[in-house]
């Protein structure tokens, strides 16, 4: 073997032990946050490979961080941030479930299991009366067609109750923007759904402004299902909480419900940069008679292309906006169309934010010390 072709063989054992190095445990040094990628074959756990806008493609974020694990779960539920998204169920590819071609928007790309192993913890869904039942509908005037609807509801209801019953330290909060009339057609969707067996009583609910429960106890005395409805009169009817008792929501948009009216709409004008105020049905921002705070982040009308960049740092300016409109109170749910799409962290990073300033004053919750519930920022 002559001289070159040893080298040549050299040079391919030492590329291919640098490469085994680089990739332990299988990760590999390319596979890091916001580096470019041809596939998600490149990018390490947690990360997918996606191009926003025109942009080179890159490794970022499409799962949430375990705020639980890192701090703890020991504080009241409202002192923790939650990713959230809006119309779950409202999925991109969805077939059409009435033989009808669906026209009406979508909002999400995962199937609701899937965006809850990524780490959605807050689910909006819109309930309707159609075809004797109760169905998830993206429609207007409060009424669901059959070119506007989804999936029958307890298709929904099933999948959270399978993530609940798998996953026994997780709570899920879902957010009914409701239409349905039929007397107790909530309840009994929910018995029937299996879900009533982790219900969290409107009783344990606070009054005034006061703390929630531990998260520790809701987990303990396995009441992980917390289901705010815009029916007011289904606090009393069902003991389903209305959610406007217990939360303040920013801007809920008008303007644009007679083009798009589309069930409510909330976007574009609470887009703007520096500004943020309540929705019609919510309290101001700054009543902290409410103890859960509510940002919406999306615009009227979805597109997906810009998702990405509605969901980085725009998405960040905002709810610094909000905190201080809402009377130094950082939000509890942060709530975003195409909930994976960003120019990096996204809608993870700004949960992570939110996270780390209501745990420990930092600007990312990962520099919180374990087990802290010190208001000092604990990180390096």
């Amino acid at each position: 073997m002559g001289l070159l072709s040893c080298s040549f063989l050299l040079l391919i054992l030492m590329a291919s032990i640098a490469n085994t190095i680089a990739c332990s445990n299988g990760e590999c040094q390319a596979s890091l946050l916001l580096e470019e990628c041809s596939s998600d074959s490149d990018c390490q756990t947690g990360l997918y490979c996606f191009s926003c806008g025109l942009s080179a493609s890159r490794c970022v974020r499409y799962t949430a961080t375990d705020e639980f694990k890192i701090v703890n779960n020991s504080l009241p539920f409202n002192k923790y941030a939650y990713l959230t998204t809006h119309n779950s169920f409202a999925i991109v590819g969805e077939p059409s479930r009435t033989g009808v071609p669906r026209v009406t928007f979508t909002n999400q790309e995962d199937s609701v299991t899937e965006q809850l192993n990524n780490g959605v913890r807050a689910l909006m869904l819109d309930t309707y009366d159609f075809e004797d039942d109760i169905w998830l509908c993206h429609s207007n005037g409060g009424k669901c067609r059959d070119f506007t609807a989804f999936e029958p509801a307890i298709d929904t209801m099933k999948e959270i109750e399978a993530f609940l019953s798998a996953n026994p330290s997780e709570i899920v909060t879902l957010i009914l923007e409701d239409y349905v009339e039929t007397p107790n057609g909530l309840t009994k969707l929910f018995n029937d759904s299996g879900l009533m067996k982790y219900w969290f009583p409107v009783s344990n609910m606070p009054q005034n402004g006061q703390d929630w429960p531990l998260v520790s106890d809701m987990v303990a005395n396995n009441q992980r299902l917390i289901v705010f409805t815009s029916i007011r009169s289904k606090q009393d009817t069902e003991g389903i909480a209305y959610q406007w008792n217990y939360m303040v929501e920013n801007q809920f948009l008008h303007f644009l419900s007679h083009l798009s009216s589309f069930g409510h709409t909330y976007g574009n004008d609470g887009m703007e940069a520096g500004k943020c105020f309540n929705r019609a049905e919510s309290a101001p921002l700054n009543d902290t008679s409410k103890s859960l705070v509510l940002v919406n982040y999306f615009p009227s009308i979805p597109v997906r292309p810009i998702a990405c960049e509605h969901n980085s740092e725009e998405l960040i300016d905002m709810l610094n906006t909000c905190h201080g409109a809402a009377s130094n109170r950082w939000s509890n749910f942060v709530a975003v169309d195409f909930y994976k799409r960003s120019d990096g962290g996204g809608a993870f990073q700004a949960t992570d934010m939110l996270n780390g300033r209501l745990l420990c004053g930092c600007d990312d919750v990962h520099s919180c010390a374990a087990g802290s519930t010190s208001s000092s920022c604990g990180g390096p």
